[in-house]
């Protein structure tokens, strides 16, 4: 196994036709969602093995997910179904200016049931990434379930990697989220934020001060996202700026998804544990982060988190050398 993805999977439902905010939009589709979730299609689309622990309901919307996750090749063992909670469930349009509208349906949902069960440290062993969003850890039990599992994933030499994915409104008490990251960093040896996100996770306002910040923590490959710009990644003692390629941007939903799921397959390509990531040269670090770039440009050519998510064979003209023959 490459990378165990940890959290939620909610269904997604974006417009048949785009451009009209979510009470009037017409006709909705169904689609594969929930930031982990989209890291799991993405290794998968990309050629690796990818699987995805956490809760959905025992419902149809539950048994749409398994499903769509299994036809992409991700391994739903762990994707555990309950009839303790309803499957989330968020409906996003684009609107005629480009502004995304939102309404989520997850109160009391399944995903924040993430427990012990989901965190099965035999499974988990067996990849050598483990990675984890923030979203479904509203209950102390999830909490401490996820911090346990990346505990684990240290004390054994596994790369773990957090992309909080912050989203401050669903949570009545943030100072909760903070506390969850400040027990996640440390155990961490990828980072991605976002640059509006990293006042919130490292108090610090600018992306190096933030990369500094992560690196005290012993984060050996922190990473901020800048949207068009492309990233700033910290790695080998210095700060690199990796550029974005040119796109038509259609949605930026799902970006940084596309992003963690291209870097995570590459660092499990090159490496089998986290002490091999902290050796890898440093041209082959900037290498991978500028292939993350490229494919989580691509996720904004179409609307929605995993329809642009590419395929291997889509990326021949882009693919890293340090991965070819791999």
């Amino acid at each position: 196994m490459d990378v165990v993805c940890a959290g939620e999977t909610l269904v997604d439902f974006l417009p048949r036709t785009s451009g009209r905010v979510v009470k009037d939009v017409e006709e909705w589709v169904p689609c594969l969602g929930g930031s982990p979730a989209n890291v799991a299609v993405g290794v998968a689309r990309l050629g690796g093995r990818s699987a995805m622990a956490g809760v959905v309901g025992r419902d149809e919307f539950g048994d749409f997910l398994r499903e769509g996750l299994t036809r992409e090749g991700v391994d739903v063992s762990h994707l555990r179904q309950t009839e303790e909670g309803k499957t989330g469930l968020v409906f996003i349009s684009l609107t005629a200016s480009g502004e995304r509208s939102f309404a989520h349906y997850w109160t009391r949902a399944a995903a924040f049931l993430f427990s012990e069960v989901e965190a099965d440290r035999a499974f988990l062993a067996k990849a050598r990434a483990v990675h984890c969003g923030t979203n479904a850890l509203l209950y102390p039990e999830a909490r401490r379930a996820m911090v346990g599992l990346f505990q684990a994933a240290r004390d054994g030499g596994q790369i773990a990697c957090c992309d909080p994915n912050l989203r401050l409104d669903v949570w009545k008490e943030p100072g909760e989220l903070k506390g969850v990251l400040d027990r996640l960093f440390p155990c961490s040896a990828v980072v991605k934020l976002a640059e509006d996100e990293i006042e919130f996770a490292t108090g610090e306002k600018e992306p190096s001060a933030a990369l500094r910040a992560l690196e005290r923590l012993g984060v050996p490959l922190p990473v901020v996202t800048l949207g068009a710009a492309g990233a700033r990644i910290a790695f080998g003692g210095r700060q690199h700026d990796i550029p974005a390629p040119k796109v038509r941007v259609v949605d930026t939903t799902g970006a940084g998804d596309g992003f963690v799921a291209a870097l995570l397959y590459g660092l499990t390509r090159r490496c089998a544990s986290r002490s091999e990531l902290e050796r890898l040269p440093v041209e082959e670090v900037r290498e991978l982060a500028a292939f993350a770039c490229q494919v989580g440009s691509r996720v904004c050519e179409r609307l929605g988190a995993v329809a642009g998510l590419p395929r291997a064979d889509e990326l021949k003209d882009v693919w890293p050398a340090s991965l070819r023959g791999l």
